[in-house]
């Protein structure tokens, strides 16, 4: 019979398919039963350590032929596969984390909770308000009004209308609490505001139009229906030449509005395929770079450098990614509001935070990405301060960061990130941190937000960037688990 050290040549020389087989035959079950203990009885887990063992082996098969106990070697191998796998878990979880944190700032994922919980009842309850409070309510928060619009609306001042929404709020949360719904009011408002009106399918207006128009053609069967007919239509006429009026500038301006969406989505694409360049070449050195037995210590120092990098492009090349789809919704939107005759001309401040948070993540990834390009020009080491990392600032946080949200809307405020808004946290070595991707090096001064939902900016050592919430606005004790103290230069 063949010894392993058989095998393993015959496959490593011939490429022996079936003796590689072999192998993996007589030593599964060693293999296996070891990933399970280390996966603690995850099955799932143990399989793919199994997988990543034997892989391994296929891949150190010529160095292996003539290693006196391949059990052995296998058996140790699965604790050094399970740690890699566990680290991958980290990332992995690191990464949902991130995407998390995007998705609390893009989506409004408590609102949508919100109106599902309140969508049964909704439309009974608003039924058991007057008339007047039910239509602050409608004009307020389905149809989405300014106090002052509300007002015009009901024949009040704006304050009038302010204390008239409130009341008529109040009145619909004691209703739904009869119901068993209970909400706060700025949680019930956004609720209703999320989900109560949803955008009809496309082509249904039409078909409303021509089939009620169908019926009134087949009834009118005398001279007064006729004319009420002829008075209906020269309404329609009047009302449709001042829809076309108040509709043509909007369109207008929604139409520049898409092309520049469109514009910047090309340059996006581009930024995509140079990123996903960049990155392979990347990886390939990085591989070669771990098929050296040994390295010495300069060459040790790049390849950490390089994996930083790898680490860093791929994030680069998945935040734009999102960037894209964000611009896709953009235009989404900006096609649906073709339809309506008068465009919104400003931000809520639900969306305003959102958008300034978005900004503030690129911003803190922009300045790491300075603090690595400036680190490699001085022997590994960070920047004491902002002005020695500020000549290697992308150009993109010098401009991009300090536009409106929305920058085809002119009169929205600016995020106006600058400088002076943040400071270095970490000004040592990156050699020095044991984990880069937990420890903070740039941070915003202070922290943003209100009602228990207070914000920071934070960039840390790998490259990412993360706003952390805080009930309470105090961030020292989740700031001092990522934190260290720099080594003293020579120890």
């Amino acid at each position: 019979m063949d010894t392993d050290s058989d095998l393993l040549r015959r496959y490593a020389e011939d490429r022996a398919e079936e003796a590689f087989t072999e192998l993996v035959r007589r030593h599964i079950d060693l293999v296996y039963s070891a990933a399970l203990r280390e996966a603690h009885a995850d099955a799932a887990q143990a399989e793919d350590i199994t997988q990543g063992v034997f892989a391994e082996l296929a891949r150190q098969a010529l160095k292996l032929t003539g290693h006196p106990a391949l059990a052995g070697w296998l058996y140790t191998c699965v604790r050094r596969i399970t740690a890699n796998v566990r680290r991958a878990d980290q990332r992995r979880q690191r990464r949902e984390h991130e995407a998390q944190t995007m998705n609390e700032l893009l989506s409004a994922d408590a609102s949508d909770s919100g109106w599902r919980q309140i969508q049964p009842v909704i439309d009974d309850a608003m039924h058991e308000l007057s008339e007047t409070d039910r239509a602050a309510v409608v004009l307020r928060f389905f149809e989405e009004l300014s106090l002052k619009e509300v007002g015009l609306a009901l024949g009040m001042n704006e304050n009038a209308a302010r204390m008239r929404v409130d009341r008529a709020l109040d009145k619909l949360r004691a209703v739904l609490a009869k119901r068993g719904v209970t909400s706060t009011a700025c949680g019930l408002s956004a609720a209703i505001t999320a989900g109560a009106v949803i955008a009809a399918p496309a082509n249904l207006a039409a078909s409303v139009s021509a089939g009620a128009l169908s019926i009134a053609t087949s009834t009118a069967t005398n001279f007064t229906a006729l004319k009420i007919m002829t008075l209906t239509k020269l309404k329609v006429g009047m009302l449709s030449a001042v829809v076309l009026a108040g509709v043509a500038t909007p369109l207008a301006v929604q139409q520049r509005a898409q092309t520049r969406l469109r514009e910047r989505n090309v340059e996006l694409g581009r930024q995509v395929d140079q990123l996903a360049h960049e990155n392979a070449r990347l990886s390939n050195l990085v591989a070669r770079a771990e098929e050296t037995r040994t390295l010495s210590q300069d060459q040790l120092r790049e390849l950490m450098k390089l994996r930083g990098e790898v680490g860093l492009l791929r994030r680069q090349t998945n935040e734009l990614e999102k960037l894209q789809q964000e611009n896709r919704r953009l235009q989404a939107g900006q096609t649906n509001a073709t339809q309506n005759s008068q465009p919104s001309t400003t931000y809520t401040v639900d969306e305003f935070q959102k958008q300034e948070g978005i900004a503030k993540l690129n911003y803190a990834k922009y300045w790491v990405l300075a603090f690595h390009l400036y680190a490699e020009n001085n022997q590994g080491r960070f920047p004491a301060s902002l002005d020695q990392a500020l000549p290697y600032l992308p150009e993109q946080a010098r401009t991009e960061m300090n536009l409106a949200p929305d920058e085809f809307l002119p009169n929205t405020p600016k995020f106006g990130l600058t400088p002076d808004r943040f400071e270095i946290v970490y000004s040592g070595t990156l050699m020095d941190i044991p984990n880069p991707a937990s420890v903070i090096v740039f941070r915003e001064k202070q922290a943003w937000g209100e009602n228990g939902r207070w914000r920071r900016a934070y960039g840390f050592a790998d490259g990412h960037s993360e706003i952390h919430l805080s009930q309470d606005g105090n961030f020292d004790a989740w700031e001092q688990q990522h934190m260290i103290r720099p080594t003293a230069p020579g120890n």
